[in-house]
């Protein structure tokens, strides 16, 4: 991966009315480098991705895109951007040439270099037999390979994808992943979905939002190659104690009811967690017939940081009662 790079996103915050959107969200993404943005829907993901496109105004923070200031070069920075939106841009009534030439010259390519510029989104994207056919009768596989097309047409540094690959059939997919595989070897590519295989398959890094703040910002490696001690557990107790009394256990930083005999409980730390769960259940009779440790799998990860926040009891809370 090239060490240049093409996206710095600095302190980022925006409310609307009363309701804070993100705040305080920070990163950077080299060239060469995919990246995938995942969270549950109202994260924030939305809202991040049109503040970087120049869409949405920030409240605080800068946005710069290989080297220009969203805000005090607006122009330049988004020359640098193309962007796919979870519903393409599109004109159902033009043919995809037509609508590629105009795209093309929206983005202030010159009339000498159009025709290549078409040409060569045509040929990435897969769309060479079907230049003349209007795109409302195109299927939603190649409806999507337009809009990427639109998005890549002036060759930009960056790229945004937002759920590309949302409704296609497996083949579709199979082909717009391999597509997104030739764009991040040259761009900065954000990759948006809930697909978490995808991101696994074609990410280098993953950046997870949550109630507009980051909780894990981690190249995929890492997260694979982390140890293999369990960063929280599934466990099953017929006489089950009081939450309370488990978040006074140290090493413990939250516990959450899957239902009334089965409990999830988060580690803040990795050492002998399992051996002083199971001497405490032997010692205070909790009556232990299920423990199933949970690694650091993307989902799992992903479950852990996101899922159901308002059931979970943290020891924090407690505290302060």
């Amino acid at each position: 991966m090239n060490s240049e790079i093409l996206i710095s996103v600095q302190k980022l915050s925006r409310s609307y009315g009363q309701q804070r959107a993100i705040e305080d969200v920070s990163f950077d993404i080299h060239r060469g480098e995919i990246l995938g943005f995942l969270g549950p829907n109202g994260a924030g993901k939305s809202t991040t991705m049109q503040i970087i496109c120049g869409v949405l105004a920030a409240h605080h923070g800068s946005v710069n895109i290989n080297g220009y200031d969203i805000n005090e070069a607006p122009q330049l920075a988004k020359n640098h951007i193309g962007f796919l939106p979870e519903e393409p841009p599109l004109y159902n009534d033009l043919t995809v040439n037509e609508y590629l030439n105009y795209t093309a010259k929206l983005r202030g390519i010159k009339k000498n270099d159009l025709i290549g510029a078409v040409s060569l989104s045509k040929e990435r994207c897969g769309l060479e037999n079907v230049g003349s056919r209007l795109i409302q009768n195109l299927s939603k596989g190649y409806k999507q390979r337009v809009g990427i097309a639109q998005a890549i047409i002036h060759s930009p540094s960056v790229i945004i994808l937002d759920e590309p690959t949302s409704g296609l059939d497996p083949i579709q997919i199979r082909e717009i992943r391999e597509l997104m595989r030739e764009l991040g070897e040259d761009h900065s590519v954000i990759l948006s979905t809930h697909i978490l295989s995808e991101v696994h398959s074609l990410c280098d890094r993953v950046l997870i939002i949550d109630q507009g703040h980051i909780v894990l910002d981690q190249s995929l490696n890492q997260l694979e190659n982390s140890s293999t001690e369990p960063d929280s557990i599934e466990i099953g107790l017929r006489n089950p104690p009081k939450l309370e009394s488990l978040l006074c256990i140290e090493g413990i930083a939250s516990v959450k009811n899957i239902n009334k005999e089965t409990l999830r409980i988060n580690f803040n730390t990795k050492s002998n967690m399992i051996d002083t769960i199971v001497k405490k259940s032997i010692s205070e009779n909790w009556g232990l017939f299920k423990l199933k440790p949970e690694g650091t799998s993307l989902e799992e990860t992903f479950m852990r940081l996101t899922h159901d926040d308002s059931d979970r009891l943290e020891k924090k809370i407690i505290q302060n009662d």
